[in-house]
């Protein structure tokens, strides 16, 4: 099936790779946003079996959270040779990737070796038959976003126009996932640097649908609704005009996006981006908000990556915090976390004791700092 998308900028080609799974293309040049030719031309080969489920959910009657447990990941992928990479085009390696044809714009696909699926099969209501300890299938989906087919590059060596395809490729999975049925939430991120837990180089990103509202989402619901309770507002526009009328943590402001570090940052290099709209997901920007967008998220890439004088490149988590679907909605509201655990070149910010077995947070930087830095570095 073919979309055009971004008042035909941007052309959406669907195809299956050999296993059943889903592919997108998003292609913003020519000869295919076009039409003119036809990426899902190319087809997968490999002798793959059916693609299926491996995981499922445990709940932890501790905390009351929802646990994936999907084993058949420790058999994933793990930092190949570059000439082995899964996500460069077909032909450009020595074995055949997960993408068939020979060159791409954007790519995404689903994850060959997912914690959650909707091929998911059923598990027994109960581990070991006790109600202490309810257990269901992991359905929902995990996807892949390849952001180029250029395996050496980053996300910062975007062009405007790339970054633009890649914000239509958030929003239309965004759109596509949170309509499937026993979806609750949709997580879009990256992770890069292997001090993250990156398992391969080339600069993708993933998306996951979850069948559950996250706990952090969660958290931010109990504290939004407790806030409309005594306010009537919504706590994260709240959260947004406070840190513009003071200014003290603002990084960059554009017409319809500003970048911020929010007053309790945990990490040593935190910022948020957030749309001045009032909008639940990335499904809902408009077109002027998407153009704005690939420019301002690129900018604050661009200045996370000259944090340290360029002594290294910074590893980031960047997510986008979506408003669940269903309950709880109307409490939501859409905006980024981008954050690193390098508080220093060389030096980690290690979640030891406090951060990882009490839940407490320490930051060992000023917020104030942070701001001031990421503004100091802009070009």
């Amino acid at each position: 099936m073919i979309t055009n998308l971004a008042d035909g900028r941007i052309r959406r080609s669907a195809t299956r790779m050999a296993d059943g799974r889903e592919l997108f293309y998003f292609d913003d040049s020519e000869p295919f946003v076009s039409g003119d030719a036809d990426r899902t031309l190319a087809v997968d080969l490999r002798p793959l079996p059916p693609a299926g489920g491996g995981s499922h959910l445990r709940f932890d009657v501790l905390t009351g959270e929802w646990v994936a447990i999907a084993s058949h990941r420790n058999d994933r992928i793990f930092l190949p040779p570059r000439d082995e990479c899964p996500l460069c085009p077909t032909g450009r390696g020595t074995v055949p990737s997960e993408v068939p044809a020979p060159g791409y714009d954007v790519v995404v696909f689903e994850n060959r070796f997912p914690s959650l699926t909707t091929r998911a099969t059923g598990v027994p209501d109960l581990v070991d038959g006790d109600p202490l300890w309810p257990r269901r299938p992991g359905t929902g989906r995990c996807e892949v976003v390849c952001f180029t087919s250029d395996h050496s590059s980053s996300f910062t060596d975007l062009p405007v126009a790339r970054v633009r395809t890649v914000v239509e490729a958030w929003a239309d999975r965004t759109r596509e996932l949170s309509a499937i049925d026993g979806v609750r939430q949709v997580f879009c991120f990256e992770n890069r640097g292997e001090e993250i837990g990156v398992t391969l180089n080339h600069p993708h990103g993933q998306i996951y649908a979850y069948p559950f509202v996250t706990p952090r989402t969660s958290a931010l619901l109990r504290q939004a609704a407790e806030h409309r309770r005594r306010t009537g507002r919504n706590l994260l526009a709240d959260v947004l005009d406070a840190e513009r009328r003071s200014g003290a943590r603002v990084v960059l402001a554009g017409e319809h996006w500003t970048a911020y570090v929010p007053a309790a940052a945990r990490w040593p290099v935190e910022v948020h981006l957030a749309p001045h709209r009032d909008v639940p997901d990335l499904a809902a920007l408009d077109d002027a908000e998407r153009d704005e967008l690939a420019h301002v998220y690129l900018d604050l890439l661009r200045r996370a990556d000259r944090y340290f004088d360029g002594v290294t490149a910074l590893p980031y988590i960047a997510g986008w915090q979506q408003a669940p679907v269903g309950e709880g909605r109307e409490l939501g509201r859409l905006y980024l976390q981008l954050f690193s655990v390098l508080r220093a070149p060389g030096k980690l910010k290690y979640l030891a004791g406090s951060e990882s077995g009490a839940g407490a947070w320490i930051n060992d930087v000023v917020p104030e700092q942070i701001a001031a830095r990421l503004r100091e570095v802009a070009e």
